[in-house]
């Protein structure tokens, strides 16, 4: 593997890429070149390249991108090599091919800290930066921070890290720190969110919460995922500002499918009946329970193309989650 990555001789090869795809195109409707963003992809050497592709062909259509692919391997020393290609597809009914630019990068930890320089002159001029961390021993490494420097926003998984809680802890000192972060972990809980206030915009139940004394949350895992934490915070700082100060309970169960959670359950003190439980049930949905009815919601479980499709619609800095990841740095998990 080579030492170094000229980024000239990367761009160089990214001229000749368009030249061969037009060449390719003549005689029919031709190629389309699109691009609104450079997502730059951190993850493993062993992680399942063909995962990766078809989760950002799937991306392409929706927010087509420069894609740069890093894939890193652990070792001392310095060693670099890329690879140019094209990630293309044809709308529906159409002739012309719409085509964004992809670089695949494999890279030793020992070269992260000369990554910014190489990276630098391949985003794209004038279009934000998004960095998709998918591993987390990466992200632990101390030159991350010089790599994460780059980009408008960061996105990470909590939910995949070994100890969620630390992670969530040290996601917070990034975001006290100035950066724009994204947690995958916070994008699955969109429906659970969801469902919970579609509870509350019915009058009856609403006058309910300020008397919620407990939150209780269950997932299947043998410690609270980080999405439990964000959960728990999102709720009870709502609580809180309605004049309610509830207790929160976690709780470990077992089935399938593994590191979801599948309880949330809101109660008042002294009371049997709660103001209002969803459970995860069989197949991609939920039961919802509330003063007295219980329903059945759609809750599918969501693959990481769908969760960063959603993330990538939020160029800025989320409010709603910085102000839950603050909450879910400070829980204790018993």
């Amino acid at each position: 593997m080579a030492g170094t990555i000229a980024p000239d001789r990367i761009l160089h090869e990214m001229a000749d890429l368009w030249v061969t795809l037009g060449k390719e195109g003549e005689g029919e409707a031709g190629v389309l070149r699109a691009c609104t963003m450079t997502l730059v992809v951190a993850a493993e050497e062993s992680d399942d390249p063909q995962g990766i592709g078809e989760t950002l062909a799937a991306l392409m259509p929706v927010h087509p991108s420069r894609a740069i692919v890093i894939r890193f391997r652990a070792a001392d020393q310095r060693a670099l090599a890329a690879r140019v290609f094209a990630q293309c597809w044809m709308p529906f009914g159409q002739r012309q091919q719409i085509c964004c630019e992809q670089i695949e990068i494999t890279a030793s930890d020992a070269s992260l800290a000369d990554l910014a320089a190489v990276l630098l002159p391949l985003k794209v001029p004038d279009l934000p930066v998004f960095l998709w961390c998918r591993s987390p021993r990466v992200f632990q490494l101390q030159a991350f921070p010089q790599l994460a420097a780059m980009a408008q926003k960061v996105v990470v998984d909590s939910d995949t890290f070994p100890d969620p809680s630390a992670a969530v802890r040290q996601l917070k000192q990034l975001v006290v720190g100035g950066g724009a972060l994204a947690d995958l972990a916070w994008t699955r809980l969109t429906r659970w969110r969801e469902l919970i206030a579609q509870i509350f915009e019915n009058r009856v139940h609403l006058c309910d919460l300020p008397q919620v004394s407990d939150i209780s949350i269950s997932y299947r895992s043998p410690v609270a995922p980080a999405s439990a934490l964000y959960l728990a915070a999102w709720l009870r700082e709502g609580l809180t500002r309605i004049g309610a100060h509830a207790r929160v309970h976690f709780g470990s169960d077992s089935g399938e499918p593994a590191g979801r959670l599948s309880l949330v359950e809101l109660r008042r003190a002294g009371s049997q009946e709660p103001v209002a439980r969803i459970t995860l049930a069989e197949g991609p949905a939920a039961e919802v329970r509330s003063g007295g009815l219980t329903n059945t919601a759609l809750l599918p479980a969501l693959n990481d193309c769908a969760l960063m499709r959603e993330e990538l619609s939020i160029p800025g800095r989320d409010a709603a989650f910085e102000s839950a990841l603050a909450g879910a740095a400070g829980l204790e998990v018993s």
